[in-house]
């Protein structure tokens, strides 16, 4: 049995009681349960000590992996479909005997499940948040802002965001955690649904709505829909955050109160008079009836958006403004997301936006790069943007066309399938070259790079361009606020060892 301290002098336990609530149809074989409740669904990283979750996919199923982890890595059990069972008959009784050993209908409803029942236990506010755009970088910022105000909290793990990266995230949750936040990701229709039933937020935040996973949820209207679950199960005592500047969001009849962020003056966070230089953008935050101005570290207007949900978030946890403005304006580097680098050897510098790409937030990084003012010759490596369903090659039309607005940007390395459409509508004077993968585009990057260069790297993120980046740029440690490791440990008459690493 493993005893956690929760909130409002409550007791939570991960026993064979919880996980028959929790998990009614399962089976427990072997109910040894380790010191620390920890859960992994990777033979690789997994750590001595965790709960392996053996998930099927297309491509590996990880009960291939369940004698590997029990035996040789010296996992603390594992949850397994009961239809695999015979996966433990090569291992033996007597090491199985010192483990947990769950059966289950379906690993991910059970898992779905299992987090559900965890997170029901705590009495906290829990902000969910999603959006088309901006979620990780937000989700850094709330967290920021949380430190600034000392409140211990637990965040999404890494990218943990989806039906089975959420839950993961959801059962690190731990008794001195006064607030959560979690980002939810969806590309399929009735994904958010199924997240909000898990994670039950009490505070709903939707970043924007964009053409993104047009493939699986539709129009943008459909995906303001889907996106729009979050806030299924709120009632009038929850609030809602969202884009007010997107009718597909804001000119909806909600069922509870919601705060509306924006440029438009209808909202009741606002941002006015802003002006983007070529390092910095500067505004006036309008905070209801109060005003600041704000100097942003970036050209980036993603920023602005971003700094607007802050603004909101901290108002309505009744933050003083004054620690709002800190947060906003202090500089957070996330791995991928327009993250600047050094090239290696003092080369010159590259912009990673490489960890995805839709339409919209296409154009705002190639608005940024274009107004970035730098000495250097700037290359632009585009890749194609996925998940656009049947309206793949107008996009990628339209993102050739669009680079008549990027005056500076003479030259393009552009990376995979579809994007020859864009190369088909670049516009006169711009320097072009196709190829089909990321190793291609690396080779031909590498004819230029004999002198310093600015280089500006997006795509979808399964185009692979990360390989560009490891490959020509400087190591940097990125500022992770949300990221936070806590290992809680119980010995055998129940009492309590916390280890925290990392910050709050």
């Amino acid at each position: 049995m493993i005893l956690i301290k929760g909130t409002m002098e409550t007791v939570m336990f991960f026993d064979r009681r919880f996980i028959e609530k929790a998990l009614p149809t399962a089976q427990i074989l072997f109910d040894y349960f380790p010191h620390d409740i920890s859960f992994s669904i990777d033979s690789r990283t997994l750590f001595p000590g965790d709960m392996f979750i053996a998930l099927s996919g297309n491509r590996v199923d990880g009960h291939q992996y369940v004698k590997e982890v029990l035996q040789d890595k010296n996992a603390g059990g594992v949850i397994i479909e009961k239809d695999k069972k015979d996966t433990l008959n090569s291992i033996s009784p007597t090491l199985l005997q010192k483990k947990l050993i769950i059966l289950v209908d379906n690993v991910v409803e059970g898992l779905l499940q299992l987090a559900g029942a965890w997170r029901a236990q705590w009495n906290i506010p829990v902000i969910g948040l999603t959006g088309s755009f901006g979620k990780t970088v937000t989700r850094e910022k709330i967290a920021l802002l949380l430190q600034k105000n000392n409140i211990s909290y637990i965040s999404s793990s890494q990218n943990h965001n989806s039906l089975i990266g959420l839950p993961l995230s959801i059962l690190k949750m731990r008794g001195h955690h006064e607030m959560a936040i979690f980002e939810m990701g969806i590309n399929k229709r009735g994904e958010m649904e199924k997240l909000a039933d898990v994670l039950q937020p009490t505070i709903g935040i939707i970043t924007g709505i964009g053409h993104s996973h047009l493939e699986g949820l539709g129009s943008l209207n459909d995906i303001a829909v889907e996106k729009r679950n979050i806030f299924k199960n709120f009632s009038e005592h929850n609030i809602g955050i969202i884009n007010g500047d997107q009718s597909q969001l804001a000119k909806v009849s909600y069922s509870h109160p919601v705060i509306k962020f924006g440029m438009k003056t209808t909202n009741q966070i606002q941002a006015r008079k802003i002006q983007v230089k070529s390092s910095h953008i500067d505004f006036i935050l309008k905070i209801y009836q109060d005003k600041y101005p704000v100097r942003l570290d970036t050209n980036h207007e993603g920023a602005i958006t971003t700094s607007l949900a802050i603004a909101a978030i901290g108002s309505l946890l009744k933050f003083n403004h004054g620690t709002i403005l800190d947060a906003i304006q202090t500089p957070v580097s996330v791995s991928g997301r327009y993250q600047q680098l050094t090239l290696k050897d003092n080369k010159g510098i590259l912009i990673n936006d490489c960890y995805n790409a839709n339409p919209e937030s296409m154009k705002m990084a190639l608005l940024a790069f274009d107004k970035l003012d730098t000495p250097y010759e700037k290359i632009a490596i585009i890749g194609d943007m996925l998940e656009l369903g049947i309206d793949a090659s107008f996009w990628h039309r339209q993102l050739g066309r669009f680079l008549k607005k990027t005056p500076t940007i003479k030259k393009v390395i552009l990376v995979g399938k579809h994007i020859k459409l864009a190369q088909e509508a670049l516009p006169a004077g711009v320097e072009s070259e196709l190829v089909g993968t990321a190793e291609q585009g690396l080779k031909a990057l590498k004819k230029y790079m004999k002198k310093p260069l600015a280089v500006f790297v997006k795509a979808s993120n399964s185009i692979g361009l990360s390989l560009i980046v490891d490959e020509i740029a400087e190591k940097q440690n990125t500022f992770a606020a949300a990221t936070k490791t806590d290992s809680i440990t119980a010995n055998h008459n129940g009492n309590q060892t916390l280890n925290s690493i990392g910050t709050h």
